[in-house]
Formats: C-alpha cells, structure tokens, sequence
C-alpha cells in the first residue's frame, strides 16, 4: 500500500464516516489512489479538478460524479472546497478539497449519516 492509499484508508475510510474516497494529482489529473472499488475514468478525474474553476456557476448548477451515480446540489464552494448533498436519492453527499497539489474526494451515501461527518474527516 502507498503513502497516499494508506492515507485514505487510515483517514478516511476507517473513520466509518467515508465510503469512497480518492486522491487526484491536479497537475496531471492522474488519479493517485482510491478506495477499494472506487473507480473514477479520466474524464471524471478531468472533470473533477476542473470544477474548482467556476464556483459561482457550481453553486447554482451543482455537479455529477458518475463513479458514485449521483447528481449533488451544491451547498458550498469556493476556490479551495466544494461541499454537495445528494440531489435526489438515498442521501449522504460528498466534499471536495483542493491543496496545492491534490484534489481530495470524499463520499458518503449512508442514509441519515449528516454531511458534517465527512466534512471533518476530510478537513
């Protein structure tokens, strides 16, 4: 296991607050590591780094992540963290933080399970 899959293991996936998670060079768009079964295809990873560029526009549109199937209404964005609930569907949501380098996903789709759990693993 890399540093950077033992870092999403051990952060994240082990707190039981995340379920899928993955790390995303931003200077490349390569994807770096992800949760067992979390499959994100280039385009998605693309997709994902570019979202930072337009957070007024992601504010009122909101975004899609195929790799989870869901559409999320956009609750907060700014140049450095994106934070959105499950549109329409079983609930949980998903936060994206931007470093220097990396893009960070989280996601959650349990039922009931508030947004802040997420939030305050990733942050």
């Amino acid at each position: 296991m890399n540093h950077l899959q033992g870092l999403l293991q051990d952060g994240l996936i082990a707190s039981g607050h995340v379920e899928h998670a993955a790390i995303i060079r931003r200077k490349d768009s390569s994807l770096r590591a992800s949760s067992v079964g979390f499959l994100l295809d280039p385009d998605e990873i693309s997709y994902i780094v570019k979202l930072f560029r337009e957070p007024t526009v992601l504010r009122h549109e909101g975004f899609q992540l195929n790799s989870t199937g869901f559409e999320y209404q956009c609750l907060r964005s700014d140049k450095n963290s994106i934070y959105g609930r499950v549109s329409d569907g079983p609930g949980g949501g998903a936060i994206l933080v931007k470093t220097a380098t990396l893009v960070i996903l989280a996601s959650s789709l349990k039922v009931g399970l508030p947004l802040v759990f997420p939030v305050l693993c990733v942050d």
